[in-house]
């Protein structure tokens, strides 16, 4: 039963037994019926809305668009020394010329879709915003988590503030780093996967397996659901199996890859997340409600980082009677390692996927990418190798899935590399270390055009910038010096200063720092466009 069925029968209710000041939440809830007052409490009262209207004929109402709900709070460790928590695998171009990312928001763009709604923590801000603005999507809604809180919560925040404007809106939730190597399948299955909702279901995409998969869940697929033409029950969903189960399951021809996708109403999602994670939603409505805008963002209350860590998953899918699925097979992969992306990529004629400047003899299945220097592999059979410019990885593909481990022994040992790339990103551009001594380092830094960075000073270490592509304007004290390529500029101690680049293109300039000491937090900001002095 839809939503405005659950109002039409509230209604009869309420206009049978009304009593003055009667409300939607003090009535019972019609089987199968959504009721927002049970989830919105502040809304609504029957004698005010509905008396007027209950012997009226309801007019139909065209379907809304359906919301992409993009979910970016992953760190793709299985994806090091590539991706990193810094910069993880959905801002990188792994599949095709353009990031996850924006490859996920663009399949979900077009008529029908409302501009995306991304979740994600407030490191990756700015990047999602400039991805996105590449992609065309300037109108995507950007929620910012103060802390990451796994997928129910996420997912909760947003239902609430699509709810707030209709209830009955359609979510496509995905997350924002699978690859889709068949789009119009993936559409296809949308449509069936949108009408269960639209009738109160959960539904989610059930990926026919191609080989016997442990690192995915599964999912039993049911009987089929009458009025839903390609969506089924689900019978019971299956964690991550041992090989000798996944490949039962896949020979038992009932089982599906568990895509981590789901379309659902607001008003179902909200109802039951009330029934099955109370707690998750009352953290998330009370970081809703004390949601700021900040420079386009919609940054979330703190009181959403008390809400409970777990998947949605296990909050939802698993305990609902109103999952669904619909079978598919739209070329998706979770690209949750080197391996899977092996899958996924062109080979040569001895099965070799290479990314980068890389040469390859004798060898076959081997994944090879390199991000700057000369990767060369000879003699060798099933390995992944990837070469960055501060870290290189080499294992066998089918130890792929435990480049995780590596990444946590990196992490106990202090070793920077395993969450922070060389290159550092900022919403101004990025930084990248070239050289470093006792007292002395030197930067790599790029601005985008129109750019700038903040008014700021140093306490402890002078700079000396120069220009080596396009043109800067540089506030130094009470100066504003225009500078292009081949000249530079000296900033003292203590001075007050600011970088700006004018020109149509990216200003590249090196610049030496020297003091005693040369940390990041020796910034004072004064005044910054983007919000952090």
């Amino acid at each position: 039963m839809s939503w405005r069925h659950g109002y039409r029968a509230a209604a009869d209710a309420g206009n049978m037994f009304r009593q003055p000041g009667a409300s939607l939440g003090r009535l019972p809830r019609p089987e199968g019926a959504f009721c927002p007052a049970l989830v919105f409490p502040q809304c609504w009262d029957i004698s005010l809305l509905f008396a007027a209207k209950v012997f009226q004929p309801m007019s139909p109402q065209p379907a809304a668009p359906i919301v992409p709900v993009i979910l970016s709070g992953g760190t793709g460790t299985r994806l090091w020394p590539l991706s990193r928590e810094g910069y993880p695998k959905q801002f990188w171009p792994l599949a095709s010329s353009r990031t996850m990312l924006q490859e996920t928001a663009a399949r979900a763009s077009g008529p029908g879709f409302a501009p995306p709604m991304v979740v994600c923590g407030e490191a990756h801000r700015f990047l999602v915003a400039e991805q996105l603005r590449e992609a065309g999507l300037d109108e995507a809604r950007i929620v910012l988590e103060p802390a990451a809180r796994n997928s129910a919560a996420a997912i909760a925040a947003a239902a609430l503030l699509v709810g707030e404007e209709r209830p009955d809106a359609v979510l496509w939730i995905m997350a924002a780093d699978a690859a889709i190597s068949d789009v119009p399948a993936l559409l296809a299955a949308l449509a069936p996967a949108a009408a269960a909702a639209r009738a109160g279901r959960i539904a989610t995409f059930g990926i026919r397996p191609t080989k016997p998969e442990t690192g995915y869940g599964y999912i039993e697929a049911g009987a089929g659901l009458p009025g839903t033409d390609g969506a089924r029950a689900v019978a019971r969903f299956l964690e991550k199996p041992d090989a000798a189960t996944a490949v039962r399951l896949v020979e038992g021809g009932q089982h599906l890859w568990n895509s981590g996708m789901f379309v659902a109403t607001a008003g179902t999602l909200l109802a039951e997340l009330a029934a099955h994670v109370p707690d998750v939603l009352a953290a998330a409505r009370a970081g809703v409600a004390d949601a700021a805008r900040d420079l386009g963002f919609v940054r979330l209350g703190a009181a959403f980082a008390e809400a409970p860590s777990i998947s949605i998953d296990h909050a939802v899918m698993e305990r609902t009677a109103l999952a669904a699925v619909v079978p598919c097979d739209p070329g998706w992969s979770d690209v949750g390692s080197w391996d899977a992306l092996w899958d996924i990529a062109a080979k040569d004629a001895d099965g070799n996927a290479t990314a980068g400047p890389v040469a390859v003899l004798g060898s076959r299945n081997c994944y090879v990418r390199s991000e700057g220097v000369l990767a060369a592999v000879v003699g060798l059979q099933d390995v992944v190798l990837v070469v960055t410019d501060d870290a290189v990885l080499a294992c066998h593909r089918d130890q792929a899935q435990d480049v995780k481990a590596i990444v946590a022994r990196l992490k106990a040992d202090g070793r920077k590399e395993a969450t922070e790339h060389r290159r550092v990103y900022r919403p101004w551009g990025s930084y990248e270390g070239v050289a470093h001594g006792a007292r002395f380092q030197v930067k790599r830094i790029v601005v985008r055009p129109g750019a700038k960075l903040s008014l700021q000073k140093h306490y402890h270490r002078a700079e000396h910038w120069v220009v080596v592509a396009g043109t800067a304007i540089v506030e130094r004290d009470q100066e504003r010096i225009l500078l292009r390529e081949n000249e530079s500029v000296y900033l003292p101690l203590g001075c007050v200063h600011r970088l700006e680049n004018p020109g149509m293109i990216p200003l590249t300039l090196i610049e030496v720092q020297s003091g005693p000491y040369l940390g990041e937090d020796d910034i004072v900001r004064i005044e910054d466009t983007y919000g952090r002095a």
